[in-house]
């Protein structure tokens, strides 16, 4: 990973190709966008299509969840069939990884997303992920938790089981190898 989190031109060129032939797949959902005005808008933040480009690396799959219209903010996230393969067997965040005495992961699902410049999504954007179709069949998602959840020791994931989406808890300190986390990047 780089620290000036800016990509060059070969790099911006194959993101803005990647994710406009994902917006295409799926015309029925952004009928009245269009894609010039998101390239736009994502050559304007180049820190976004980094982390966007970061979340690609790693299995991510981003694509455009959701445009507000009354923020004129569009809404980025892993579209990954599975919890994105390269940040799994994440514990929750520093506090829980710090609290692990024995078989300590080796990150933390908060402190990794801030690397990316990613936000972990949370349960709404979750629930509306699995709208569209169904994802993490075989893996789960750890979710941006609630403060009173957190602070009990708990935090959140989401799933899809049984033809239902799950929201579940679990110890924040805990973590499996089927357990990532979907990023969200807004501009």
């Amino acid at each position: 990973m780089t620290s000036n989190k800016k990509l060059g031109t070969p790099e911006i060129d194959s993101m803005l190709e990647i994710l406009e032939n994902r917006f295409k797949q799926t015309p029925e959902r952004f009928m009245n966008l269009d894609w010039s005005d998101i390239t736009s808008k994502l050559k304007q933040n180049p820190d976004k299509l980094w982390s966007l480009n970061e979340m690609e690396k790693t299995g991510g799959e981003p694509n455009l969840l959701e445009y507000n219209k009354d923020l004129d903010q569009y809404i980025f996230c892993d579209f990954s069939k599975e919890s994105p393969s390269g940040r799994r067997s994440l514990c929750y965040d520093r506090n829980a990884l710090e609290a692990r005495k024995k078989f300590k992961p080796a990150d933390n699902a908060k402190d990794v997303a801030h690397s990316m410049g990613v936000d972990l999504m949370n349960e709404m954007e979750y629930k509306k992920l699995q709208s569209i179709d169904e994802f993490d069949t075989k893996t789960s998602s750890w979710l941006d938790t609630p403060d009173r959840i957190r602070k009990l020791g708990g935090a959140i994931f989401g799933d899809r089981r049984y033809g239902q989406v799950f929201i579940y808890h679990n110890g924040a300190d805990s973590y499996y190898a089927a357990r990532g986390f979907r990023g969200i990047v807004k501009l």
